[in-house]
Order: structure tokens, then C-alpha cells, then sequence
């Protein structure tokens, strides 16, 4: 077997400056390689035209190089000050608004062209839904311990009791937030360097990545923009937790936080893998609730800590409204027939429907149980009838319930970032329904989603944006799709 030829620009592993000159999908900025030998691509995420940055590689090809961020040496002339601390979960907090939109819409429409073959996507673009607001827009923010932080001045890492973000491009070492992110709730991320400190007091360790020891791991704070409560987990290990007063730690919450507190969780996570919630872990309720109430179109939802729900609230009714209207163009498509909902989650496309519709009967299935209690739950407070829930896997589900096709006349579609498994596309596309509405926060994986359904029949009616993540490259995508007659 012929050996592959490398390239004769960059190495695996290599450190590398280049100077961004253009914006692929996904916030991925595209640099150049000019030399006698030619011009060579190289994709740096999270970064932007105009900034010189420093880079690792982590794949190379013959044709192009695949880069991991590790910093930004010079800024973009587009970028401007802010009065707020930068994080890696928001890399273009500097950049204008819309210049942050011009990028999303381009860079996605040239994706469905590219990937999901809509040749004339141009005229199919319907609108750019801007979110309500720009900054601390979030409802959920999870802040890591750990006890390797970064010294800027030394530029090397340091033994400290952290709490924060990762710094960006490691997995090791971290960086604290002192003050507002400009992302979530200003109280609370003013008052991280405190709880921060608190913790340190007790003289109990942070989590250490390499090593895999260590007794804080997360600090979790969900939000209610209807009541303005907030819901906190601490995550530890059980190493520790007999000289840990959880009691003590939820009555400072109370004095740093006030009526605001709807309730601290403890959860114990003693698997060294990296996340809050521990299959093995036990979660407590250490003081008031384990849930909150949210509103969306009038509707409320009791959000409990292992909940999905949409991080931008306020967003994401402009980006249900959509989905909706776009499942109402033909009225007679939802009255008086079956409307399927997958990938439900909590089940708030579903409840508006109902709630928007004659004699429909509307079906949410997801795979989470959780979420499809919480679903039923929310119904049952809302008034909602005509809607049931089923916790099941989406292709499964439909295989048990074979007499949904031919009757089915809107599906809704909702599935995580990874998109539709194809056997699960293929029974979806069995069911033969008049109309589908795609709801995606992965335009790439729709993409290549819609071009099974463009093969199987269905044509791409129209397609708008939402911004439900502003500061970031991601974007929500809705699409309309109809069979053909």
C-alpha cells in the first residue's frame, strides 16, 4: 500500500502564528500558508478574521490542517472593548453583534448548499431571528474547580485553588471568573470570587485533573428569568464530605444571595470522568427546592437540575414561534389530525401547538425520562390537553406504534447536536407526513439530514436563523420541509 503523502507545511503537534483571513461554519477561522511550495489551508476554531493567533495542530493532511486555539496575539480591527471578563465559552465577545450575525447567516447557508445540495438556498432564506438580548442571557452556567490555575504574567500553569473555566486548548488547568462574563447573572458571577474563597477556607482541595483527586468539582447555578430564583449544585466527591458543613455552605448562599435562593442540591460524583452529574452519584436536596418554575409564551415549566431546557428563555420563544408558524402554514395539517413531536425533551413545542390548535392531537416522544416527567408535569399545570408523552427512543417508538403512518400530517423534529440516526431518518420518513419542521442547534448535521429527505421526496420550503447563542459560533436553524405531490 502506497505510503500517504504529507504535506510540506505544518506537522502534527506543531505550534503555529498565522493571521485569520476568513470564517468557515462553526467559528472556524481560516488562515494561509504562502510559500515556494504553494497555499496551504489551516482551520483555527473559535477565531476570527483579522486576529493573529497562536495555534496547535492537531490534524494535517496533504491539503488543509485542522488547529486548536491557544491565543489570540493580536485582535481583529472589528473587535471593541468590553466592560466584561473574556471566557473561552465566548470568543467573539468583542466583536459587534452584527458582524457576529453576518458570520452565522453566510457561513450556514453556504453549508446547506454545500452539504445539504439546496442549490438555490439564497431564496429560500426567510429570516435572521435576533435574540432579545445580548448580554447575560443565560439561564444556566456550570463553573469547574481545580487545582491547577494560569499565571498570565508567567504564562505557565500554577498549583492554586481555582474556580472558573478551563483555560482554552487544555483540559488540566483553569482559569478563575472574578467578575461578570457579560453572559449570565451579574450577581452571581460578581460573587464567584467569594463562594471561591469560602471554599478554599474549609482547607478541603479542588479537583485535581491529572491526578484525579480532589473534593470541590462544580459549582452549578440554574436561573429563572420569571422569578428571578436561583437553583445552585455543588458537585464534590465523598472524600471530605464529613469535614464539609453543607448546611453552613447553603446559609451563606442565603447571605450572599437572599430570597433569590430557591434551593442548593449536593451531588456526589466520585467517577473520574469529566462531568456534573455521576451515573453512580447520589443528589440531596440541602435546602428549599430541587426545581424552578420558567415561562415561555405563557406557558410555565418546573426545570429541575438534570432538565434540558433552552439556555437563552427569552431567545428561544422567538425560536418556538418560528417552528410554530411554520407548522401552522397549512392549518389543516395540524387540526384535527396527529401532530408527532420528537425529540421532545420537556415538551414546549408540543404544549404550544396544543394549546394553538382545534382538535390536534399531539404526541412528544424522547428517550430521557426525566424530561418526559417534567413534560407531563408542565402539561398538567398548564391546562394542556391534547397532548401525550412517551419516554422511549424515538426509533423504537415509532416501530411500536405502526398505526401513526399514513395519519400523520406534521412531524416536529428536534434531535440533540449529532443529528438523526439514519435507520431512525428512514422511519421518520416512512410515516409519510405532509409536512416537517426541523428545529437544529447543529446546522451541519441538518444539512446532511435534509439531504436524505430532498432524496426521499420532501422539499426545502424555507429556512430561518436564531441567534439562541450570542458571543458564540453556534446558531439555532429551523427549516419547513413538504412532500412533493
Amino acid at each position: 500500500m502506497p505510503r500517504r503523502e504529507r504535506n510540506k507545511f505544518v506537522k502534527r503537534g506543531e505550534v503555529i502564528e498565522i493571521r485569520i483571513e476568513d470564517y468557515a461554519f462553526g467559528g472556524k477561522g481560516i488562515g494561509r500558508i504562502r510559500n515556494e511550495e504553494g497555499e496551504f489551508v489551516v482551520f483555527v476554531a473559535n477565531t476570527l478574521p483579522g486576529q493573529l493567533v497562536k495555534a496547535q495542530v492537531k490534524k494535517s493532511s496533504k491539503s488543509y490542517a485542522e488547529c486548536k486555539l491557544m491565543e489570540v496575539l493580536e485582535q481583529s480591527p472589528d473587535e471593541i472593548d468590553m466592560p466584561y471578563q473574556e471566557i473561552p465559552g465566548a470568543p467573539y465577545l468583542r466583536l459587534p453583534i452584527e458582524k457576529q450575525h453576518q458570520y452565522k447567516k453566510q457561513s450556514t447557508l453556504d453549508l446547506f448548499q454545500r452539504i445539504g445540495k439546496v442549490a438555490d438556498i439564497a431564496s429560500k432564506f426567510d429570516e435572521f431571528v435576533t435574540s432579545p438580548e445580548s448580554f447575560h442571557y443565560r439561564n444556566k452556567m456550570e463553573y469547574g474547580f481545580s487545582a491547577i490555575g494560569y499565571d498570565k504574567k508567567l504564562k505557565t500553569d500554577v498549583d492554586e485553588f481555582t474556580l472558573g473555566f478551563k483555560k482554552r486548548g487544555t483540559w488540566w488547568c483553569a482559569e478563575d471568573l472574578n467578575c461578570d462574563s457579560g453572559l449570565f447573572d451579574k450577581q452571581v458571577e460578581d460573587n464567584l470570587k467569594l463562594i471561591k474563597k469560602y471554599c478554599q477556607d474549609t482547607g478541603l482541595a479542588p479537583w485535581h485533573a491529572p491526578k484525579r483527586f480532589g473534593f470541590f468539582r462544580y459549582f452549578v447555578v440554574r436561573k429563572s428569568f420569571k422569578t428571578d430564583r436561583l437553583l445552585f449544585n455543588l458537585v464534590t466527591t465523598s472524600d471530605g464530605l464529613s469535614d464539609f458543613d453543607l448546611n453552613k455552605f447553603a446559609d451563606y448562599l442565603v447571605e450572599l444571595f437572599g430570597d433569590r435562593v430557591a434551593g442548593l442540591l449536593h451531588t456526589t460524583n466520585d467517577e473520574t470522568g469529566d462531568r456534573t452529574i455521576a451515573t453512580t452519584g447520589k443528589v440531596e436536596v440541602i435546602y428549599g427546592e430541587d426545581k424552578i418554575i420558567e415561562e415561555l409564551l405563557g406557558l410555565n415549566f418546573e426545570i429541575s437540575m438534570k432538565s434540558f431546557f433552552q439556555t437563552n428563555p427569552k431567545s428561544a420563544e422567538k425560536l418556538y414561534n418560528k417552528a410554530v408558524d411554520y407548522a401552522f402554514e397549512r392549518k389543516d395539517t395540524i387540526d384535527n389530525s396527529i401532530v408527532l413531536d420528537l425529540f421532545c425533551g420537556t415538551g414546549t413545542i408540543g404544549q404550544i401547538l396544543a394549546s394553538k390548535s382545534d382538535n390536534a392531537q399531539i404526541i412528544g416522544v424522547d428517550i430521557v425520562e426525566s424530561a418526559i416527567e417534567d413534560a407531563k408535569e408542565n402539561a398538567k399545570r398548564n391546562g394542556i390537553e391534547g397532548v401525550k408523552f412517551f419516554a422511549s427512543d424515538v426509533g423504537k417508538f415509532l416501530t411500536k406504534y405502526p398505526e401513526y403512518k399514513e395519519k400523520i400530517g406534521t412531524v416536529i423534529l428536534d434531535p440533540a447536536r449529532a443529528g438523526i440516526a439514519p435507520k431512525t431518518l428512514k422511519k421518520v420518513i416512512a410515516l409519510n407526513a405532509e409536512r416537517m419542521v426541523y428545529v437544529s442547534c447543529n446546522p451541519a448535521t441538518q444539512a446532511r439530514d435534509v439531504e436524505q429527505l430532498q432524496q426521499a421526496g420532501y422539499e426545502l420550503k424555507k429556512i430561518s436563523l436564531v441567534d439562541q447563542f450570542p458571543h458564540t459560533s453556534h446558531v439555532e436553524c429551523v427549516v419547513l420541509l413538504e412532500l412533493r405531490q
